[in-house]
């Protein structure tokens, strides 16, 4: 059949599209909210549940790849609807502005487990503009020889940025590694800072 038959126009499609997302959330038949977020680190993939921010994810993880993770993990239920990410991106909005130094919104743990998440929990405690080692970390979760451990948990943090994986470093006071790269990394270091 062809396309021209049944022209549909882009402000069409943005039309109906607001109205398969509008009745999904109305019907509970959405389980995922996403939107793409631009910021000084590169395009920020943003995803909730009903419980909170569930994924940040960099485009150097592909999107794709994020989403289907997402809908394996999650619930298929994902659909593009950024209104539901509106106070996630005005805060980081505020903290790339230098504006703001914690995160507010509520946040979905659900892709972690365990130690990861015991780590994940922790991360947001160090404050703004400051650092700790690997070793520091693991020695306050209470496990001082899960150096490693905490390292990994860091790498598969789900919530980049939002939980500050990236106030970690090594012992030396070198970056170690980062889910967004070394230089999404050492911007956000020198964004805290700056402040």
């Amino acid at each position: 059949m062809s396309h021209d038959l049944f022209p549909v126009s882009g402000d069409d499609l943005t039309r109906l599209h607001a109205a398969l997302a509008a009745r999904a959330q109305n019907d509970g038949l959405l389980d995922v909210a996403y939107r793409v977020f631009d910021s000084p680190v590169g395009p920020l993939l943003l995803a909730a549940t009903p419980k909170g921010l569930v994924r940040v994810a960099y485009e150097t993880e592909g999107f794709d790849s994020v989403l289907a993770a997402l809908a394996t993990k999650v619930s298929p239920r994902i659909l593009l609807v950024p209104s539901r990410l509106d106070a996630v991106a005005v805060e980081l909005e505020e903290y790339f502005a230098g504006e703001r130094h914690e995160f507010d919104v509520p946040l979905d743990y659900a892709l972690s487990s365990g130690f990861r998440q015991i780590v994940q929990r922790f991360l947001p405690r160090i404050g703004y503009g400051h650092t700790r080692s690997y070793k520091e970390v693991a020695e306050l979760v209470g496990n001082p020889r899960a150096v490693r451990a905490v390292g990994t948990a860091c790498a598969t943090n789900p919530l980049p940025v939002v939980v500050p994986c990236h106030r970690v470093l090594r012992t030396d006071g070198s970056l170690g590694g980062y889910i967004g790269g070394l230089d999404a990394k050492t911007t956000l270091l020198s964004l805290e800072k700056a402040a």
